[in-house]
């Protein structure tokens, strides 16, 4: 898992959807389990996760607005560099309302360009691993 920590949440690299179950230590999060996630399988065109904005997982599972955040890319999904921004930008576009507190009526543009300038950003970051299939990570359903 790729830690990276941006302005305002964790950012979250990895072949293997199911490493964020492990990086914070537990078995579910906001409604997702590894059990789960670990019977799923996971390839470059499916996966349990592909991408994921949320909350950092307590235990106690109440959350309020300034409690931390991430966003996972699963970089098994980023075979090109379309699809790849694409799941960037959707990922950037849950956070990007939540940092502006879900304000479309009177932030929308704003919302919508903290996105998409954020979206430039981790792209670039995610660049070099564009395509590149690491076969350990990905999970195979058993039969």
């Amino acid at each position: 898992m790729i830690t990276i920590f941006r302005n305002g949440y964790i950012l979250l690299l990895s072949y293997n959807p199911c490493d964020r179950f492990d990086y914070f230590n537990v078995d579910e999060m906001h409604g997702l389990s590894y059990i789960e996630c670990e019977a799923y399988e996971n390839t470059k065109d499916s996966a349990y996760i592909a991408g994921w904005s949320n909350f950092v997982p307590k235990v106690s599972g109440e959350y309020i607005s300034n409690d931390d955040r991430f966003v996972f890319i699963n970089l098994s999904r980023c075979t090109d560099p379309v699809r790849t921004m694409g799941l960037i930008m959707h990922e950037m576009m849950h956070h990007s309302l939540w940092w502006h507190s879900y304000s479309v009526e009177s932030k929308e543009e704003e919302i919508i360009t903290w996105a998409e300038e954020e979206s430039y950003k981790v792209y670039n970051l995610v660049k070099p691993m564009l395509g590149k299939v690491v076969r350990e990570a990905i999970t195979f359903k058993s039969e």
